[in-house]
């Protein structure tokens, strides 16, 4: 082992942080380096090599676009944070998902570029890293020495370490980062600089434009398969991509600190689109995404039927449904069991007359997972 990447390994081994590994086509020398310095095991809490396209698939959910590509990188990081967030000792260890996807010298020709990407998403940044490697120039071996060397250094920058490895690139040879700041977007959302901050499932941020087809709205507190489960049967039924939808204020409790909504968001990373909002209410989050499709439980539509909840808006329920249909939002409504442990669905709604088109039943037979967040924290 090259006495530089031993050095920065030790580092590595000394400071806060665990790591959830994840390396396709290349980069498995790096595996071995964090392994071959002794205390790997306050550093690495898994590793995953998923070769073929099936494990590739299975790992991030889907197949991507594109097997190596910065944004399949972000997908496989992503899904490594969420795997981390599974593995750590505890609520407060610093988490990071790290991946690499690559494609170089094989024992056969290639057509296309050799080319690896890099990325390493903790709780509050995604850092990635694209390098096309000069083709025909190096053997499987010094190939796999650079990519191995790129995903220690960006290991090394997400831990916020200054040291690096020299890259021995050669002089066409760039390697091209992009930063995403999570903990920033968030924040001016909290400081209500922002009124949303749209976080794709490769964790790029989106702060204006792309308004959501279709929000299943939710404190998260955990994110479960349930709210998993219900939003895919919910684009299934209705044709469209569904986000989830985090308001990081609530009428009833206080807003969320910056650290419980980054890791409210580090659960959705890999896997599904997030809108962290200002708005509590429906209403409020119809005006900020008119023509949206919420999805809801049975219970959240009781509550926004419920004419207490109205008390000191004028025209109470009806005039707060006049304008959500205004507005042209609808309900996707999924039964629930309640606290006796009745199963109700959409067709227990009472719903004013004239109202009825604003929501839509979701079958049983569909959807139905009687588990709950409150019940998962117990």
């Amino acid at each position: 082992m090259p006495s530089a990447v031993h050095t920065l390994v030790q580092q590595m081994h000394d400071a806060p942080g665990m790591v959830a590994l994840v390396t396709a086509g290349a980069g498995t020398q790096s595996l071995a380096w964090l392994l071959g310095v002794a205390g790997a095991s306050r550093t690495l809490l898994e590793a995953h090599v998923p070769y073929s396209k099936t494990a590739f698939d299975g790992y991030i959910g889907r197949p991507p676009e594109k097997y190596v590509s910065a944004e399949a990188a972000r997908l496989l990081a992503g899904n490594a944070l969420r795997r981390a967030r599974t593995l750590r000792p505890s609520d407060t260890t610093p988490i990071i998902g790290l991946a690499c996807t690559a494609t170089i010298v094989t024992d056969r020709p290639k057509k296309g570029e050799h080319r690896a990407c890099v990325a390493a998403w903790s709780e509050t940044a995604v850092i990635s890293h694209e390098l096309v490697l000069a083709k025909g120039l190096r053997d499987r071996d010094g190939e796999e020495e650079v990519v191995s060397r790129l995903i220690l250094n960006t290991l090394a920058e997400v831990m916020g370490m200054a040291e690096r490895l020299p890259l021995p690139l050669l002089a066409q040879e760039v390697v091209e980062r992009e930063v995403v700041d999570l903990a920033g977007s968030v924040g001016r959302v909290l400081a209500g600089q922002a009124e949303f901050v749209g976080v794709y499932a490769d964790g790029r941020v989106r702060e204006a434009g792309i308004r959501p087809q279709v929000l299943l709205s939710g404190s998260f507190n955990p994110l479960h398969a349930g709210h998993e489960g219900l939003a895919q049967v919910a684009a299934d039924l209705l044709g469209k991509p569904v986000a989830l939808e985090l308001a990081v204020i609530n009428a009833d409790k206080p807003p969320l600190a910056l650290e419980v909504a980054l890791g409210r968001l580090a659960q959705m990373a890999g896997r599904w689109p997030v809108y962290l909002t200002r708005s509590a209410t429906f209403l409020e989050k119809a005006r900020l995404f008119p023509g949206v499709a919420f999805v809801v439980g049975h219970d959240t539509a009781v509550r926004l039927l419920a004419p207490r909840y109205y008390a000191k808006e004028e025209g109470g329920v009806t005039a707060v449904l006049d304008e959500l249909r205004e507005l042209g939002v609808r309900f996707v409504v999924a039964g629930r069991t309640n606290a006796e442990g009745v199963f109700h669905d959409a067709a227990d709604l009472s719903i004013p007359i004239g109202y009825d088109s604003l929501f839509i039943p979701l079958p049983a037979r569909k959807f139905r997972l009687d588990i709950s967040s409150t019940a998962l924290r117990k």
